[in-house]
């Protein structure tokens, strides 16, 4: 979940601005997990509108970033390596592990569990983030929404909410991510948190675009 460098075709939008002050220190702790820059954040205003199946992340929460990419390669690749959770970490080297807790395609109500290193920050250790996610919307092709909690030694997030749309565009697919967190914890310093939220997802977006494009099947 903590970074990498973005593409350049990314759009970023960070929901906080308090976010700004924070994103170059988490940034020089990311790059001991992984080669690259953060992105500093720039305060945005909150947008409801992105959803799957008429719900999306949760709007109450303190701590969220989103971000944008388009991809030149097919919807059916991109979704399904998106959505073939347990060959995450395949591509993605921030996953370090991934199993499915159920069987079949992604549905509402499928499980998964993955980890993650979390970098030292001002107030956490580095740890190893151990993340139980369900789906809670899932349109084919078009959309999905997963939830759940993410525990490390000396770190908590109580609840993640990570919303994620599909569009076809010329010239290759539009991607849209979100992602809320809450916690007492986290929620403790904003700036830092929501850092290494933005870093997460821009490292997200960058591999996923990576693979999708050199994908040769």
């Amino acid at each position: 979940m903590f970074a990498n460098s973005p593409s350049a075709s990314h759009s970023r939008r960070p929901r906080r601005s308090r976010a700004r002050t924070a994103a170059v220190t988490v940034a020089l702790a990311v790059t001991g997990v992984l080669a690259g820059t953060v992105p500093a954040a720039q305060a945005a205003a909150h947008s409801t509108t992105s959803q799957c199946g008429g719900r999306g992340v949760d709007e109450d929460a303190v701590i969220r970033y989103e971000s944008d990419v388009v991809i030149k390669a097919p919807l059916s690749r991109i979704w399904k390596l998106q959505t073939d959770v347990e060959r995450w970490p395949s591509w993605q080297p921030p996953v370090t592990t991934a199993e499915r807790l159920d069987h079949g395609r992604l549905k509402p109500g499928s499980r998964f569990h993955w980890t993650t290193p979390a970098p030292a920050t001002p107030t956490t250790p580095a740890t190893t983030l151990s993340i139980t996610s369900t789906v809670q919307e899932l349109r084919r092709n078009d959309c999905i929404l997963w939830s759940g909690p993410a525990v490390g030694e000396g770190l908590r997030i109580d609840e993640g909410v990570h919303l994620w749309t599909f569009r076809k565009v010329k010239g290759g697919v539009h991607v849209h991510t979100e992602e809320t967190w809450t916690g007492d914890q986290v929620e403790a310093d904003v700036p830092t948190a929501t850092a290494a939220l933005a870093a997460g997802l821009e490292a997200w977006l960058h591999d996923l675009k990576t693979t999708a494009e050199s994908h040769t099947t």
